[in-house]
Formats: structure tokens, C-alpha cells, sequence
């Protein structure tokens, strides 16, 4: 059986090549209430990549190249209400090639090429989303994603 069946951001396509993340975890998690605002309050998420790291992993007898990505997911509760700050990284493993491409790139422009990142970010974030809204509620704020509602139908008026 195939391990994408069981957890299905372990491995994705991007322009032919099966990027396999192979780690994912937590650094730094901070909580913040503040005094309670009233009237509307705006919730502004965000997600990005600080750094990106070569490492290496052995694989039996083989050196593997790999990438570490490290990330920030922010939600801001405004005005002035809270905040939600979680940092950690995502371990990549990949065709050499990919590797030192990426890295030439971050080395050079601090950037990372959108078709590569979006399934790194698409973890940090399904990952990040899950982790924040479970904090929002130890600390009593409201969901920094919307949630499903079921609302009321209005009657029909008989006549």
C-alpha cells in the first residue's frame, strides 16, 4: 500500500517531479489574548517561508540531499485582540538536481519558485490552520478560519 493513501500531503506531483516531504514539525507556538475588542473584528492569516536549509538524510548506504524550509503562520486579531504565531519546519526530499536548484535560487533572490513551494506551503498551512484553531479556543478567541454554519430557513408565509 501506498503511504500518499494514508496521508496525502507525504507525496505530490510538481512539473514531473515527486517532491516526498518527509517531516513536519512545530518550533515555536505563541498565544496572545488581549483585552477583548468590541464591535467587528478582522482576522489577517499569513504564511511564510523564512529560510531554507540543505541537509542530508541516509538512506541505507546512500546520502539522500534534502531541504528544510523553515516557516511563520500568522493570524492577527485586530483591533489589537490577539494574536497567533506558529513557527517550524517542513523536510523535503528530492532529486539532487532539485535540491541545489532551489537552493541556488533562495541563495540568490530569497525566493522560491511557485509550482515547487505550493505544495510546502499547502502543508504548512492545512498542518498550521488545524493547530490555530484549536489554540483559539484554549484562549477563548474567535476561529482564525471560517467554520461551516447551519442557519435557520425563513418560514413561508401562508396566506
Amino acid at each position: 500500500m501506498a503511504l500518499e493513501r494514508f496521508f496525502p500531503d507525504f507525496s505530490q506531483k510538481s512539473e514531473g517531479v515527486t517532491m516526498t516531504i518527509v517531516g513536519f514539525n512545530f518550533t515555536k507556538i505563541n498565544v496572545e489574548k488581549k483585552a477583548g475588542a468590541g464591535g467587528k473584528v478582522n482576522i489577517n492569516n499569513n504564511v511564510s517561508i523564512k529560510d531554507v536549509k540543505e541537509y542530508s538524510l541516509m538512506l541505507g548506504k546512500s546520502e539522500q540531499k534534502g531541504l528544510r524550509f523553515v516557516f511563520e503562520f500568522k493570524s492577527e486579531y485586530e483591533p489589537n485582540m490577539g494574536s497567533i504565531v506558529l513557527n517550524g519546519d517542513v523536510m523535503y526530499l528530492g532529486p539532487n538536481e532539485e535540491v541545489d536548484k532551489v537552493m541556488k535560487e533562495w541563495k540568490k533572490n530569497k525566493k522560491i519558485d511557485p509550482d515547487f513551494s505550493a505544495p510546502i506551503l499547502n502543508t504548512v498551512l492545512t498542518r498550521s490552520n488545524i493547530k490555530a484553531l484549536i489554540l483559539s479556543q484554549d484562549v477563548n478567541l474567535p476561529s482564525p478560519i471560517p467554520l461551516p454554519r447551519i442557519s435557520k430557513a425563513p418560514k413561508e408565509s401562508k396566506k
